[in-house]
């Protein structure tokens, strides 16, 4: 399993931000692989964290190639004022699953 977190500063979001976003949501939701997100705000800081759960690398690999992901990754700079990404694979998951997350209830043993 793969979790890909983008963590962001917002400026200014616009009608084109909100379409291409919209669009790439609806593609990620639709891929075999995708699993689900949770997103967190630091409005301390003015920063937002959104994770991504992939099944594997092919999966997400489809999503960072969309055209519309490409769009919007070119022209981040109008809508942010700061990013980070970090691609991780998810080793080992577990909890009660009393929290409404993506992994509630999917647990994965250490090898």
């Amino acid at each position: 399993m793969i979790a890909a977190t983008f963590i962001f500063k917002k400026k200014q979001f616009d009608e084109e931000f909100h379409r291409l976003d919209n669009e790439i949501a609806t593609f990620a939701k639709s891929l075999p692989g995708y699993i689900g997100e949770t997103s967190w705000e630091n409005t301390e800081k003015g920063q937002t964290l959104s994770t991504y759960y992939w099944a594997d690398e092919a999966a997400l690999s489809a999503l960072m190639n969309h055209p519309a992901h490409q769009s919007a990754k070119s022209a981040q700079s109008k809508w942010l004022d700061g990013y980070q990404v970090i691609i991780q694979q998810v080793l080992h998951t577990y909890g009660d699953s009393q929290l409404d997350h993506p992994l509630a209830g999917v647990t994965i043993s250490r090898p």
